[in-house]
């Protein structure tokens, strides 16, 4: 039964409570807002201590507020306890409503634990609901919502009363502990605002430094900018030229803009710059200059705007690598040719004959009046991406169904009777009495005999005929069109340039040339179209005398 002078003890807790809670809107920044928090359990609920724990962004608790005792405070305050230990906590004890309340028979649980805490000494307890130095109330802080989230735990210890709190007290601590949620919550919102405030400021005083430093950057920068046009009818029009994009293409400011990139690309490269005009575009393309040559540039595209809703242009770099261009193709060039000679190399003579075959089989020959008919067996194969079907290329069946085949197809003459037919012959030929030259003059004399083997052969075929080194002293020769004869006839031409004597140094020397011709035929394999001319030209170097291949 309550006592007379209860109510008016309870209208004073109220009052006080009412007053730190009012405390708790005055705070400026957080860190007052949550030393506010603590202030007010001890101002105005009754503890001789509490500690404000709050969530890190890691989930993790940091002691972040003391009140009541200057030695625990210096002991704790920065402390962190695992958020699996202060669950725990927040899991075990007593339910008294939102609070945890852990007596200290079962504190022994927790001594192995990370969450910091203070220890008190005392007696015993004399009474039932006397309080322990040892028992732990907690009150838990969760934001308003349904999500219920965590933003920290109150720790209160020693109330002054020398009794665990009552309905009344509980209700109480669990009130501020409620509005320190809000409290804390409001202070975060205001410092992130703040925060904001602060950033927004700073921020547009980097816009309008950095718009200054984007016209004095884009006017005076060193390579090719410019401004187009982006969506509507206009897209792509040149809105402003930088002085070095001028200077690149020879044309002035005002002539730039009347002009798009498209007006300016070179014809072939015109598929390119479309398939890169979006924003992050990347493209290597040819420019027209005002003379009418063109050059190679690298244009990069980005996008700027002017305010949030405002109009959006396309800014385009653009890199002169015309030099770095020539030098891609001098590398690919050392790539695919003979570094002595200046030939085709090994690799490119077989992307050569690659380029020129497929996998269809052999023809079978006939002939229908006076014109040739080339029969081929049913099936199907693969040439390139295409599908054949023994009569044609699938490339898609357009809107006739079109079935076409574009592929020359190679064929070799029957034997080496001239029949009429114009294959792509290869002559392999291999020097005669290289070997003995390079051993008794040196390395030197024997580059200077490869080079000079090599501008004869070159010298001594048709323009579009492959020369090609394929090492050491074998060259191979790629001619198409010939006939038979034709081809035994181009042999002994170039057998006949290389025999005359070559000079170095004040020295002649001679060497002869042994040439095996083969043809590439559709059906063989790179490899199978070399080997067979390799082996005609071990067969034709046996047959003839030293004496006819002898040099010296």
């Amino acid at each position: 039964m309550e006592t007379e002078s209860e109510p008016y003890v309870r209208l004073a807790t109220l009052r006080q409570l009412h007053q730190v809670v009012a405390n708790l809107n005055t705070a400026r920044s957080l860190a007052d807002t949550l030393q506010t928090v603590a202030d007010g359990v001890i101002a105005g609920l009754g503890y001789e201590l509490a500690c404000v724990n709050l969530v890190r962004p890691d989930g993790d608790l940091v002691v972040a507020a003391f009140a009541g005792s200057a030695a625990a405070e210096a002991l704790i305050t920065g402390r962190v306890g695992s958020r699996a230990s202060w669950e725990r906590r927040l899991s075990m004890g007593e339910a008294w409503g939102e609070l945890r309340f852990i007596p200290h028979t079962e504190g022994w649980v927790l001594i192995e634990d990370d969450v910091p805490q203070w220890h008190t000494d005392g007696p015993e307890p004399r009474f039932e609901d006397e309080w322990h130095p040892r028992d732990r109330l907690y009150a838990p802080m969760y934001a308003s919502g349904s999500g219920r989230e965590l933003l920290g735990v109150i720790s209160v210890d020693r109330p002054r009363n020398g009794r665990r709190p009552g309905p009344w007290g509980q209700e109480a601590l669990q009130m501020y502990a409620s509005q320190s949620a809000i409290a804390i919550s409001n202070a975060r919102l205001r410092s992130n605002m703040q925060r904001a405030l602060v950033r927004l400021e700073r921020e547009q005083q980097a816009l309008r430094a950095s718009e200054e430093s984007f016209r004095q950057a884009f006017e005076y920068a060193p390579s090719g900018m410019a401004i187009a046009e982006m969506g509507g009818d206009q897209h792509g029009r040149l809105l402003r030229a930088n002085d070095a994009l001028c200077r690149l293409l020879g044309r002035p400011a005002s002539v730039m803009r009347r002009y798009s990139f498209a007006d300016l690309v070179h014809p072939e490269d015109i598929g390119t710059l479309l398939r890169t005009s979006a924003e992050g575009g990347r493209a290597e393309l040819r420019l027209a200059r005002r003379d009418g040559s063109y050059v190679w540039v690298s244009l990069r595209n980005s996008v700027v705007a002017d305010t949030a809703d405002g109009p959006r242009f396309l800014l385009t770099h653009v890199e002169d690598i015309e030099e770095r261009k020539r030098h891609e193709l001098q590398l690919a060039h050392r790539a695919s040719h003979d570094a002595l000679t200046g030939l085709p190399n090994s690799a490119e003579l077989r992307a050569r004959l690659s380029a020129r075959l497929c996998a269809r089989p052999h023809a079978v020959r006939s002939t229908s009046g006076t014109h040739e008919v080339d029969a081929y067996d049913s099936g199907d194969y693969e040439y390139g991406e295409h599908a054949y079907r023994g009569d044609g290329f699938d490339f898609g069946g357009g809107a006739e169904g079109g079935v076409y085949d574009p592929h020359v197809h190679a064929v070799a003459p029957d034997g080496e009777v001239d029949d009429g037919t114009k294959g792509l012959a290869v002559l392999f030929c291999d020097l005669d009495g290289f070997k003995s030259i390079n051993d008794r003059f040196g390395h030197h004399t024997g580059d200077a005999v490869l080079i000079e083997v090599a501008r004869r052969l070159s010298a001594g075929v048709r323009d579009g005929d492959t020369v090609a080194r394929l090492g050491g002293d074998e060259f191979v020769v790629l001619a198409d069109g010939l006939g038979a004869a034709d081809a035994a006839d181009l042999a002994v031409r170039l057998r006949n340039a290389i025999i005359p004597p070559i000079r170095v140094d004040g020295r002649a020397v001679r060497v002869g040339a042994s040439f095996g011709i083969g043809w590439a035929e559709c059906g063989m394999s790179v490899e199978e179209v070399l080997n067979s001319a390799d082996q005609r030209m071990y067969i034709e170097k046996r047959s003839r005398s030293k004496v006819h291949r002898r040099a010296g």
